[in-house]
Order: structure tokens, then C-alpha cells, then sequence
């Protein structure tokens, strides 16, 4: 099992690399072709929507992103630093297909571009949980590979 970590000042300029960190690795490991640019298009959701929080919250702590490859299986984990009721990825036994339920998420604008990131998320990667504890949000997304075509 090999994994990667990145961790990134919660700036929006950020986000484009962890794009491209993310798509390197999962081609690495194995995640076939046609699907690079849903793994892109998803951790720049989740990347985009952590430093939001970031920001909004005054965390100055880094957003972390882990890749992980597996013998059949990719995951990326993109957590953010909100903590407590009002803020994170959403509750891990909360009620909705995307793991975010109206309590968790923020207030205001910051609600519907919440609710409409992980819904996009959602629409991307068919194996999602989100997830929200004492250390913050976590957004858990995985896709399968193909050992056969995984890069040296």
C-alpha cells in the first residue's frame, strides 16, 4: 500500500496543484484513463470547498489531502480543519446519499455552495463518505484499479 500526503496553505492557487498531484498518482496506481478527469474535477471540488471553510473560519491550519493506492482500490481523503457541529465535511451518520445533512452545513450563501460542492462530488465518484470528527471534515472518495495498467 503506498500513500501520499500532501498538505497545502488554504489558498484557492493551491487548489490547481493538488489537481494535478491527485491525477498523477491515481494514473500511477492503476485508475483507468477515461476516468483521470472525474478524479481531478472531484479533488478540485473538495480541495475548492476545504479552503472555503479554511478561510471562512480563520483556520490557519494547512488543508491535507492523502492518496492512497491499494491492491484494488484508489482513495483520496481531502480533510479540512472545522471542527465542532457547524462546520466539517457533514456527519458520518447523517441521512443524505452524500453524507452532508442540513445541520452540518453553514449558514447563508456558504450552505448552498456547500451543499451544491458535495453534490457535485457526489455526481463524480460513485464511492464517497463524508465524514466530520474532533480533528475536522474529512471527504473519503475511491475509485478501482486496474493493477494490469498501473505505472511502474
Amino acid at each position: 500500500m503506498a500513500t501520499v500526503e500532501l498538505r497545502f496553505s488554504a489558498q484557492p492557487e493551491h487548489v490547481r496543484t493538488a489537481r494535478l498531484v491527485a491525477a498523477a498518482v491515481a494514473r500511477r496506481a492503476g485508475v483507468d484513463e477515461a476516468v483521470l478527469d472525474e478524479v481531478r474535477l472531484a479533488v478540485g471540488e473538495a480541495c475548492s470547498r476545504a479552503v472555503g471553510l479554511h478561510r471562512s473560519h480563520g483556520i490557519t491550519a494547512p488543508v491535507r489531502v492523502v492518496l492512497t493506492e491499494e491492491e484494488k482500490n484508489f482513495s483520496i481523503e481531502v480533510g479540512d480543519g472545522v471542527t465542532g457541529t457547524g462546520g466539517g465535511a457533514g456527519g458520518a451518520d447523517s441521512g443524505t446519499p452524500d453524507g452532508a445533512s442540513s445541520g452540518d452545513l453553514h449558514d447563508g450563501d456558504a450552505e448552498g455552495e456547500d451543499e451544491m460542492g458535495l453534490a457535485v462530488i457526489s455526481g463524480l465518484v460513485d464511492d464517497v463518505e463524508v465524514t466530520s470528527g474532533d480533528d475536522g471534515g474529512v471527504i473519503r472518495m475511491s475509485w478501482p484499479t486496474n493493477p494490469a495498467v498501473a505505472m511502474p
